[in-house]
């Protein structure tokens, strides 16, 4: 009899993990402190919740987030099987109702007669016999963080992680925005606030002048370089937004005479179209701050906020002396890390890793070796990475196609635009883990 596999964290990896090894027959018992021990960011009590933003990325087979996408989708994902009635209109973005996707994913797991929930703060790790999967996330709590400390002889590391605003769509002014996807790519699907160069001039202004949340001096800095807050952004230089999450290009004001200098856009938040997050716009400003500054912008001046930006830590491990290939510790065979504490960012990346962690464990569980996947492919190459890279300075780590194999560029590779090569890159990885599915089978 197979004995019952520990996952600990209801997160996107998770919950992917669980569903992953009871739907091949393999008794789990769910360990998940929400809702009787909270976060700073979760709003709902439900598993897999999205808490930054609700944007599981771009779908084209070209972009690093669709790659991973479609090779999650030939692995069979659960989680993404459950988010597809749950879209919302984001042009080629995969974009969710977070809400109503968190209750479904609660309810897939709950209904499951193989998944035993266990709704309390986990403080220690099973015993080293019991196969666990540990998938607390970024806000792992206090006491386990020092657990896996203790576990590691590692001090855990951080870095700081910020939320974005979300507006009530009733208090925008919407005679004064636009409709429009950039390039015309899909339906008109984003909200676009669009600013000239004085307005603009005066809103970067009014970012670094701002008062914003306190960090400890000694953990001042630690930022993750992909998801900066904006006052951050700002103050590299002040056109360092309109290169960023404020870029005007592919976009055209119908109400101008001109082409916007910077634009703002906000991304539908649920499918009741009442709430629109601002794309981009992660911040650490005091809320009282966000309300001045964000009302200054044409549509938003008298903006109800659903819920302000925030700063909060986030918790992971130094993979590259904890974790192999597979996810598997070093340590300790029966152990496997996913999702974000295990150093992947990135909400697809947190996902890939809880749906190969289980699929390691149910080899493990039936006595077959590891069966690390190919590097030519997306999670492949994800994992690779960091499990490989330099420990003394190691980050969290999002997919991208600079992480793929490339030691052998075929001919048909080698002569064609870079938007053909990262196609026939994709093509090949895709048939790369079809090969791998296959042997993983026997």
């Amino acid at each position: 009899m197979r004995p019952t596999v520990h996952v600990i964290g209801a997160g996107l990896a998770g919950s992917e993990a669980a569903l992953q090894l009871a739907e091949r027959g393999i008794s789990v018992r769910l360990h998940e402190m929400r809702p009787q021990t909270g976060t700073d960011v979760h709003q709902t009590p439900f598993a897999g919740e999205m808490v930054c933003s609700n944007s599981l990325g771009s779908t084209e087979i070209r972009s690093a987030s669709g790659l991973l996408k479609a090779e999650l989708e030939l692995l069979g994902s659960r989680y993404l099987q459950i988010a597809a009635p749950f879209r919302v209109p984001a042009g080629s973005s995969f974009s969710v109702d977070r809400h109503l996707l968190a209750a479904a994913i609660e309810h897939a797991l709950v209904d499951h007669p193989r998944i035993e929930w266990v709704r309390e703060e986990m403080r220690l790790l099973p015993p080293d016999d019991a196969p666990t999967i540990v998938a607390t996330g970024p806000l792992t709590s206090p006491a386990f963080a020092r657990e896996l400390s203790r576990f590691t002889q590692r001090r855990h590391l951080f870095f700081y992680d910020a939320t974005s605003p979300i507006i009530r769509a009733d208090s925008i002014d919407f005679s004064r925005v636009f409709r429009a996807t950039r390039y015309d790519k899909g339906e008109a699907d984003f909200i676009n606030i669009a600013l000239d160069k004085d307005a603009y001039n005066a809103f970067v202004t009014a970012l670094v002048e701002a008062d914003t949340v306190d960090i400890p001096d000694f953990e001042k800095g630690v930022f993750f370089e992909a998801c900066l807050p904006v006052e951050e952004i700002a103050r590299r230089g002040p056109m360092s937004l309109a290169f960023g999450p404020m870029k005007p290009v592919g976009l055209t004001d119908p109400h101008g005479s001109s082409a916007p200098f910077a634009v703002i856009q906000l991304r539908q938040d649920d499918l009741h179209e009442s709430l629109y997050q601002m794309v981009g716009f992660q911040t650490r400003l005091k809320w009282g701050e966000q309300k001045r500054i964000f009302r200054t912008l044409p549509g938003l001046g008298n903006a109800e906020f659903e819920r302000f930006g925030r700063m909060h830590r986030n918790t992971y491990i130094n993979a590259p002396l904890i974790i192999d290939a597979t996810g598997r510790a070093r340590a300790r065979s029966s152990l496997f890390f996913a999702g974000q504490l295990s150093g992947v960012e990135g909400y697809v990346e947190s996902i890939c890793s809880g749906l190969l962690a289980a699929r390691q464990m149910a080899r493990y569980l039936t006595g077959k070796p590891p069966l690390p996947l190919p590097t030519k492919t997306a999670c492949g190459a994800l994992l690779h990475s960091i499990a490989n890279a330099a420990w003394k300075n190691f980050r969290p780590t999002k997919f991208s196609f600079g992480l793929l194999e490339t030691e052998a560029v075929s001919a048909k590779q080698r002569n064609v635009s870079k938007r053909e090569r990262k196609e026939l890159q994709a093509q090949e990885a895709l048939e790369i883990l079809q090969k791998w599915i296959h042997r993983e089978s026997f």
